[in-house]
């Protein structure tokens, strides 16, 4: 037995209470979530290295028998997810080093960041829906102490901070309702225990009542149509780095509990809750790429398309096949990379171009050749052009939707795609072929600590794209696990509970 499933989630808090002990040490504390990050890092390697060997990995808090207690659970899903985490967390770290100034170190940025990485941990590896709903919660007053700590390009941060705490707040009622009616039916909230409990109740209406409660409580969360106006509303008046993490990993731990739940648990009246799914992902898909095709800020325009790819990443759940939920996952880790990568790369368009909005800035083709390359990766991995990772994913959630008859969702996904291919051109065009508007303006140099993570997640999405097909093979049998959870079930259930 082992303790491995539960180091993602000490290690960030063991990284936030040294940050606190060093809280006058402001060059302290930098080196403190450095080391951090690498720790993680490592953690996370360990884990994913482990649950290949194993297949599941269960860990059991205070030697509860199951499926009472806390339980947290590392599958080939989850494991992925926890590895990219701790890439991204590393990467924001390192940008944090020249984004985040000695005032909002002393107002406790660490802190708060490593707090909200373990939030995201204990969500990806709980096997507890009332300990999903506890690291929801946590997330949220996390990330309101990001949200509120400024310096988001001089626009005030609080009135996107009400919004997305206000919305947040809807997601609890629901999902507290959720949870308590499950309960009643069930009487359990282990995940595990619900696959055949949730199945045995009779009153099946109760059950699918209990699913839509999820579904909207986890679609505000994933920012799905129509409740992702809080989004394009809060991101972009965040420091870079945060607005970063945000973009990778907050709206993608919404997907991953819609995927968990809707494969596990959730199953036995698709006809209602997948078609909703679908229904919903593709309006999600529309409505997300037409926003940000009017925009001109980089980071609204940015924003709108996480909007528009989560849909990418629901379609392959609603179809629920082995391809679309095997292209769900491929785009679920390739947009977390691309989607942190391109805000990192919009903090390093305005530090260099002197400004978000497109009119603004210019010229940086010839004047920064690196930041143009670290865009050009990310952008055109995101629109799908071969043979970057995005190209594939896209593929295979529309391929999904042919073999499953699924025509209009399939032509809807493509014609996204090439709405997408418009917003990263436009970007392109404006901000590094036109000329500069300040002509007078030389070259400014750009921080090694800058860019660096983003050129490191720039590669990585080279090698996703290059490397796809043991990629799809990982990505197939993580979604084999999800459509036959005969082995998270029995790792679980089957055995004597482990304690620390």
């Amino acid at each position: 037995m082992t303790v491995l499933p539960a180091l993602p989630i000490l290690l960030p808090l063991a990284t936030a209470v040294v940050s606190l002990l060093l809280w006058s040490h402001r060059r302290g504390i930098r080196c403190i979530a450095l080391a951090g990050a690498v720790v993680q890092l490592v953690a996370a390697v360990w884990l994913m290295h482990a649950v290949m060997e194993s297949a599941v990995l269960v860990v059991w808090a205070g030697d509860w028998p199951a499926p009472f207690g806390i339980c947290l659970v590392a599958d080939y899903l989850s494991a992925v997810l926890v590895l990219i985490t701790a890439v991204i967390h590393a990467a924001v770290v390192v940008y944090a080093h020249r984004d985040i100034d000695a005032r909002q170190v002393a107002a406790g940025f660490h802190p708060i960041l490593q707090l909200l990485t373990a939030a995201v941990y204990g969500a990806f590896l709980t096997g507890d829906l009332f300990n999903l709903y506890v690291w929801f919660e946590v997330m949220v007053m996390a990330s309101f102490g990001l949200l509120v700590m400024g310096k988001g390009g001089g626009r005030s941060p609080h009135t996107g901070a009400v919004k997305y705490v206000t919305i947040n707040l809807i997601a609890t009622v629901f999902f507290i309702t959720a949870i308590g009616l499950i309960y009643g039916l069930t009487g359990t909230l282990n995940m595990a225990d619900l696959h055949a409990k949730a199945a045995a109740v009779e009153n099946t209406a109760l059950v699918t009542a209990a699913a839509m409660l999820l579904m909207t409580a986890f679609g505000i969360k994933a920012a799905l149509f129509p409740l992702f106006f809080w989004l394009p509303a809060a991101y972009h008046t965040l420091p870079v780095c945060v607005s970063a993490f945000f973009a990778g990993l907050l709206s993608k731990v919404g997907v991953y509990a819609l995927i968990r739940m809707f494969t596990l648990v959730f199953t036995n009246d698709t006809g209602v809750t997948h078609t909703a799914l679908l229904v919903i992902a593709v309006v999600t898909m529309v409505c997300g790429v037409l926003g940000a095709a009017v925009q001109m800020d980089v980071r609204r325009i940015l924003s709108f398309h996480i909007i528009s790819q989560v849909g990418y990443m629901v379609l392959g759940l609603a179809l629920f096949t082995p391809l679309a939920l095997t292209g769900a996952i491929v785009y679920l880790v390739h947009h977390i990379i691309v989607k942190a990568n391109l805000f990192l790369v919009g903090g390093v368009i305005n530090r260099s171009g002197g400004g978000f909005h497109l009119d603004s800035v210019g010229g940086l083709y010839q004047t920064h050749g690196l930041v143009s390359l670290g865009f050009f990766i990310p952008a055109f991995a995101l629109a799908g052009f071969p043979p970057l990772s995005g190209f594939w994913a896209k593929l295979l959630v529309i391929r999904a939707g042919i073999e499953h008859q699924a025509y209009i969702p399939a032509v809807a996904a493509a014609g996204v795609g090439l709405l997408t291919v418009f917003s990263m051109v436009k970007i392109w065009s404006e901000a590094f072929w036109k000329p500069s508007p300040s002509p007078s303006s030389g070259k400014t140099p750009v921080s090694a600590w800058l860019l660096a993570p983003v050129l490191v997640l720039g590669f990585l999405t080279v090698m996703m794209g290059l490397l796809m097909e043991p990629v799809i093979r990982f990505a197939a049998v993580a979604a084999e696990q999800l459509l036959d959870p005969h082995a998270y079930i029995l790792a679980v259930l089957g055995g004597a509970p482990c304690g620390y």
